[in-house]
């Protein structure tokens, strides 16, 4: 049996797949989501989340327009937040979208 053969813990695997996409770790972007109101205060919190971060882009999705033109203006200091928490190149840019209506059924 080859070292290659050898089981792969699933976390070890994640991490593997992961980097391979631009994902940062789990543990990154854990810090990161839990750290989010610390980073961009209880204001903007509330109506803004993190869906993803993928090559160094952080991708935050806003409830209105409003709140997407202050995290745009924004971007350069929350960059810099985020680098003081989760350490440099974490997160490089900041691409914001707005939420569409919810649909109902």
């Amino acid at each position: 049996m080859t070292p290659r053969d050898e089981p792969v813990p699933l976390r070890d695997a994640i991490a593997i797949v992961g980097r391979e996409l631009g994902i940062p770790s789990p543990d990154l972007v854990e810090t990161l989501v839990a750290g989010w109101v610390d980073i961009v205060g209880p204001a903007i919190a509330a109506h803004a989340h993190v869906r993803s971060v993928r090559d160094g882009e952080c991708t935050i999705v806003v409830d209105g327009p409003v709140w997407a033109t202050q995290l745009r203006y924004a971007s350069s200091d929350l960059v810099a937040r985020v680098d003081e928490r989760c350490g440099g190149g974490v997160v490089t840019s900041v691409k914001v979208v707005v939420a569409g209506p919810r649909k109902t059924r």
